[in-house]
């Protein structure tokens, strides 16, 4: 075999075995929460009730902070207004609620149907958001334009 062939197969094995121990053995925190998810589910009844009240009671930043992690924006944006890190690759989306309609020429709301962009219109269009998650997208946006 050519050298440079040999060289290729074992790039490929060190980098897949990289990436195995970097994604499946270390635990991530999307595992953490799977475990915290379970844990909460083998509680008593009188005590999730009572959790749940106080979640539901709580501020709503920090409920509408998981549609924005559920639905991924974080992988690329931050909300430094609502004190959300994220990634650094798209903008901080702090004042995103009136900025979009000048920088694309529609409504924020318009914008997550139909985006005008062509980054977000391949992150959207793969996975589309429904018109209840547009809303509480909207509503975090306009919160953190208001701080």
């Amino acid at each position: 075999m050519n050298k440079p062939i040999i060289h290729f197969i074992i790039s490929a094995l060190l980098g897949l075995g990289i990436g195995y121990i970097a994604f499946d053995v270390i635990p991530g925190k999307s595992q953490e929460q799977e475990v915290t998810t379970v844990n909460e589910s083998s509680k008593p009844a009188e005590t999730a009730k009572e959790e749940k009240e106080s979640t539901d009671t709580s501020s709503t930043a920090a409920g509408e902070e998981n549609i924005l992690q559920a639905k991924g924006c974080l992988g690329c944006h931050s909300v430094e207004a609502l004190n959300l890190t994220g990634g650094a690759t798209g903008p901080d989306l702090s004042d995103a609620f009136t900025n979009v309609e000048g920088k694309h020429g529609k409504p924020v709301e318009e914008f997550l149907k139909e985006p005008t962009s062509a980054v977000m219109s391949g992150v959207i269009g793969g996975n589309p958001l429904t018109e209840e998650e547009i809303n509480q997208v909207v509503k975090v946006l306009k919160e953190a334009s208001e701080k």
